[in-house]
């Protein structure tokens, strides 16, 4: 199975808990619950800002890792990994 990431801010959706929840309260595959409860987005956010949350687990993602990344370096990769993804695709 391929791993699935959120559409909108890139978490790995690893367990089932991870997933958001459509109207209906079914697991929506898409967004994980941070970004998307009972068929909504749960914040307005733009891409950039979505980002610059994000970068706040920079920590939580390196311990993670063997190539520890700096802030100006995961910005980076970010700012050409989320418009590939859904919710930003057409921002």
């Amino acid at each position: 199975m391929n791993q699935q990431f959120c559409q909108s801010c890139g978490m790995p959706l690893n367990a089932d808990e991870d997933f958001g929840t459509n109207a209906d309260q079914s697991k929506n595959h898409e967004y994980c619950r941070y970004c998307f409860t009972d068929g909504e987005f749960t914040e307005d956010i733009t891409m950039d800002e979505m980002i610059e949350h994000c970068v706040q687990y920079l920590d939580d993602f390196n311990k993670d890792t063997e190539q520890k990344l700096t802030k100006e370096q995961a910005v980076a990769q970010m700012k050409e990994y989320f418009p590939t993804l859904k919710r930003w695709a057409s921002a």
